[in-house]
C-alpha cells in the first residue's frame, strides 16, 4: 500500500514517520521565528548601535519601523513563496525559506554598526529585515500545509497544532536567550556587543533545522497529485483571479484570520507593551510574567487543536473571539490593579485636565511614531500619555492659551516635550506613582512567583494565552482545509500573513496611538476588541466548517 493510501486509511495511532513530520517541520519553524523575534525584543539596542546619528526618540522611532518592515511585506513572501511551493513543492520551499531567514538572522549579528560604516549599516539592516518577513510569510504555510498533508483524517487539527505552538515557543526562546545573555555579560557588556550573540547563536538552530528538513520528503497528497500531472502551472490565477476561490480566501480573512490575529497579538505582545510602557513595570519582570504565562498556557494550542477535531474549528475558533473580546476591558483593569495599583487608584480618584482653545488641539493620532508635535496643547496631551496620565482634553475660550488642571486646580505649564517638572511634581503629589514605586509590581527572579501580587497578574496573562490557543490551535488546519491541494499553498499563505503580519502586527503601535489621542489607558484595546466582534459576525455567517474536508482533492 502506498504511503499516501496508508495515510488515508489509517485512523488512530501516529507513526514514526508521522512523529518525525511534526518535529522537523515544528522545530524548523521555531528557529525562525526565533530568529523574527529576537530583533523585537532588542529593538531599543539595536536602534542605538544601528540609528546612533539620530536622537534618541527619533532612533527608537527608526528601529521599530523596522522591526515592522518585516511585518509588512509577509504577505508579499506568502504570494511568492506560496507560488512556489505550489508548482515546485513543500519540502523544498520552506527548506529555503529557513535558509533565508537564518543567514539574514546571523549577518545581522556581524553587521558593523551605524558608527563603524555610516549610513550603510541601517540600510544594509532593513534588507536583512525584508528578507526575514518574506521567508516568514513562506514558512507557515509550507509548515502547515505539510504537516496536515501528512496527517490521517479525523487528526489534522491535533497533527498541525504542534505547528501552531511555534510562534509562542520561538518567543519563549528568544526571551530565554536574551535574559541569559544579560545575566552572564551584564548590562554594559550586552548593550555594547553582547546583544549580537542571541543573532549569532542562531546559526547553531539554523544547521539543525537544515539538517532535519533535509531528511524529509515530500508531501505524499502534493507528489501524488504531482505524480498524475494535476498541479497548477499558475496557482497565483487561480487563487485570486478566479471569484470562486478569491471569496473563501476575503472569508477566510475576515471571517477568521483577522479575529485570530489580533486577539493572538494582544495576548502575546500588547500585554507586554502594556505592562512595560503604560503600567511602567521593569523590563526584565515584564519578560519573566509573560514568559512564566507562555510556559503555562502553549500546551493548550494542542488541546484546542485535538478538540477541533471532535467538534470542529469554527466554533472554537469564533468562540475564542467572542470570549476575548468581551474580557479584555475587565482583565487589562485587573492586570493594572494588580501590578500597579496606585496607578489604578490615581486614575479613578485623580482628574487631570487639558484646556486649550480646539483650534491649537490637534490630531495625536500617530501609529508610526514619525509625527512631530509642536502645538503646546498637543506636546503636554503627548507628555500625559507617555506618563500613563488619564487626561480629558476641555475646549477654552478662542485665543486663549493652554491650561492644565490638576483635581481642578492650575498647573503652571512651560514645554511639555520632553519633560514638565511641575506638571509631573504635581501629579505625583495627587497621587500618580513614582518611577520605582514599591507598589508596582517586581521580580527579583525567574522562580520569585509565589507572591499573590506575581500569580495574581502571571494569572492573568495565563487567561489572554489561552484566548490565543483558542483561536491560533484549530486554525492551520481550517486554512488547509479550505482549499483544494493545487493551490493551497498559495491560498492559505496570504490571508495568514495579512490578517496576522498587518492587523496583528500593527495593534501594539495603533493601539498605542489610540492611547495618547485619547488619554484614556484602556482606549487601545478598542483596536482588537472591534476586529474580533467583526470576524465573529462574518464567520458565523459565511464561514463553513471544514473538519470533515477530503483535502486529497486536487
Amino acid at each position: 500500500m502506498s504511503t499516501y493510501a496508508a495515510t488515508q486509511v489509517r485512523s488512530s495511532g501516529m507513526t514514526k514517520d508521522e512523529r518525525f513530520v511534526i518535529v522537523a517541520s515544528s522545530l524548523g519553524t521555531v528557529f525562525e521565528w526565533y530568529d523574527f523575534y529576537l530583533y523585537g525584543s532588542l529593538a531599543a539596542i539595536i536602534g542605538a548601535q544601528f540609528f546612533s546619528a539620530y536622537p534618541p526618540a527619533t532612533r527608537d522611532i527608526f528601529a521599530l519601523l523596522a522591526f515592522a518592515a518585516g511585518f509588512l511585506v509577509r504577505p508579499f513572501g506568502a504570494i511568492v513563496f506560496g507560488r512556489v511551493g505550489d508548482i515546485v513543492g513543500r519540502k523544498y520551499t520552506f527548506l529555503v525559506t529557513i535558509l533565508i531567514m537564518g543567514l539574514s538572522t546571523f549577518i545581522v549579528g556581524l553587521l558593523p554598526n551605524a558608527a563603524t560604516i555610516g549610513i550603510a549599516a541601517p540600510i544594509i539592516l532593513i534588507g536583512l529585515r525584508l528578507l526575514q518577513g518574506l521567508a516568514l510569510g513562506g514558512e507557515y504555510g509550507g509548515a502547515a500545509t505539510y504537516v496536515a498533508e501528512h496527517a490521517p483524517p479525523g487528526k489534522r487539527g491535533y497533527y498541525t497544532s504542534f505547528i501552531q505552538t511555534t510562534a509562542t515557543l520561538g518567543l519563549f526562546l528568544s526571551l530565554m536567550v536574551i535574559l541569559f545573555t544579560r545575566t552572564i555579560l551584564g548590562e554594559a557588556a550586552f548593550a555594547d556587543w553582547g546583544w549580537r550573540v542571541p543573532f549569532l547563536v542562531s546559526v547553531v538552530l539554523l544547521g539543525v533545522s537544515v539538517w532535519i528538513r533535509l531528511r524529509l520528503n515530500e508531501s505524499p497528497v502534493f507528489q501524488k497529485m504531482k505524480d498524475e500531472g494535476k498541479s497548477s502551472k499558475a496557482p497565483l490565477t487561480e487563487a485570486f483571479a478566479n471569484w470562486g476561490n478569491a471569496k473563501i480566501v476575503l472569508i477566510a480573512l475576515f471571517g477568521a484570520v483577522m479575529g485570530q490575529g489580533v486577539v493572538w497579538y494582544t495576548g502575546q505582545f500588547y500585554a507586554l507593551f502594556f505592562l512595560q510602557s503604560i503600567l511602567k513595570v521593569d523590563g526584565y519582570t515584564s519578560n519573566l510574567l509573560i514568559a512564566w504565562s507562555l510556559l503555562l498556557g502553549t500546551f493548550f494550542f494542542i488541546v484546542f487543536g485535538w478538540l477541533s477535531d471532535k467538534i470542529g474549528r469554527k466554533p472554537i475558533i469564533l468562540t475564542g473571539c467572542a470570549i476575548a473580546a468581551l474580557s479584555f476591558f475587565p482583565i487589562f483593569k485587573a492586570i493594572t490593579s494588580n501590578a500597579n495599583p496606585a496607578l489604578e487608584r490615581a486614575i479613578e480618584t485623580v482628574k487631570v485636565e487639558v484646556v486649550s482653545d480646539p483650534a491649537l488641539c490637534g490630531d495625536l493620532f500617530n501609529p508610526v511614531g514619525t509625527r512631530v508635535f509642536t502645538a503646546p496643547c498637543d506636546t503636554a496631551r503627548a507628555y500625559l500619555s507617555q506618563s500613563s496620565v488619564k487626561y480629558s482634553t476641555t475646549n477654552g475660550p478662542a485665543g486663549s492659551g493652554v491650561k492644565v488642571l490638576v483635581n481642578g486646580t492650575e498647573v503652571p505649564y512651560t514645554d511639555a516635550k520632553t519633560s514638565n517638572p511641575q506638571v509631573l511634581a504635581t501629579i505625583q503629589a495627587a497621587g500618580y506613582p513614582k518611577a520605582g514605586n514599591p507598589e508596582i509590581i517586581k521580580m527579583s527572579n525567574p522562580f520569585d512567583i509565589f507572591r499573590p501580587q506575581v500569580m495574581a497578574v502571571i494569572g492573568l496573562l495565563f487567561v489572554l494565552v489561552l484566548f490565543v490557543t483558542m483561536v491560533y490551535g484549530p486554525i492551520a488546519a481550517m486554512l488547509v482545509e479550505l482549499f483544494p491541494t493545487r493551490i493551497r499553498y498559495t491560498s492559505m499563505s496570504l490571508p495568514y500573513h495579512i490578517g496576522n503580519g498587518w492587523f496583528g502586527g500593527l495593534l501594539p503601535a495603533t493601539a498605542f496611538a489610540i492611547v495618547a489621542s485619547t488619554g484614556d489607558i484602556y482606549a487601545g484595546l478598542w483596536y482588537p476588541i472591534i476586529f474580533a466582534s467583526i470576524t465573529v459576525v462574518i464567520g458565523l455567517i459565511f464561514l463553513p466548517e471544514t473538519k470533515h474536508v477530503d483535502i486529497s482533492k486536487t
